[in-house]
């Protein structure tokens, strides 16, 4: 059977002059609600048939749509503890910059970025007043990205905001699939934790 036949089929039941909630006398707003579902679920029908029912559930989407989750919660609680100012782009700089301080390029490889987007984004940081560029004492010509002391703070803060967004996440999905996503992911992943700070 094909998407469209799955379609007209949906349209024909729904437009019979003998439809119950009619007969019951019931709004026709029920009628449409309810065309709606057996519409969604052609949908669905037509992607299994035409085959891309994978998209929705590969484990890339659904990392990406858990990763979208978590972060867009975490700049929730970053902008109630007053650092509305926090963008995901931000996050991309600081996730990837060591307490230590670590320089341009080797920030822009961590975050697969151009040194040029690199340096923009250190740019808006340091206007936000973050982070700071000062000189690597073992080479005077390059830079090294740290965080400034308000910038340490706000790294406390985002700490918290991580914390307190995994702590629902725990108990939404329950401590044995919470363990298990993290085992998993982390021996995933390792390889590419190129964070240099064990702390």
């Amino acid at each position: 059977m094909t998407g469209g036949v799955l379609f007209d089929a949906a349209r024909r039941r729904h437009t019979c002059t003998d439809r119950p909630y009619e007969r019951a006398g019931l709004p026709v707003v029920l009628a449409s609600h309810d065309l709606d579902r057996s519409i969604r679920k052609a949908h669905l029908v037509k992607a299994k048939i035409s085959g891309t029912a994978w998209r929705h559930a590969n484990i890339g989407r659904l990392l990406n749509n858990a990763v979208r989750r978590f972060e867009g919660r975490v700049l929730e609680l970053m902008s109630e503890r007053g650092h509305d100012e926090t963008r995901i782009a931000h996050v991309s700089l600081t996730r990837n910059l060591d307490v230590e301080g670590t320089r341009l390029t080797e920030l822009a490889r961590r975050a697969s970025m151009s040194k040029q987007a690199m340096g923009e984004l250190v740019d808006q940081c340091a206007e936000l007043g973050l982070v700071d560029r000062i000189a690597d004492p073992t080479d005077r010509r390059a830079r090294i990205v740290m965080f400034t002391p308000t910038g340490r703070k706000w790294l406390d803060a985002f700490r918290d905001a991580v914390d307190v967004a995994e702590q629902e996440m725990r108990a939404e999905l329950g401590k044995a699939t919470m363990d298990a996503i993290l085992k998993g992911l982390a021996v995933y992943g390792e390889r590419f934790d190129t964070l240099e700070d064990a702390n």
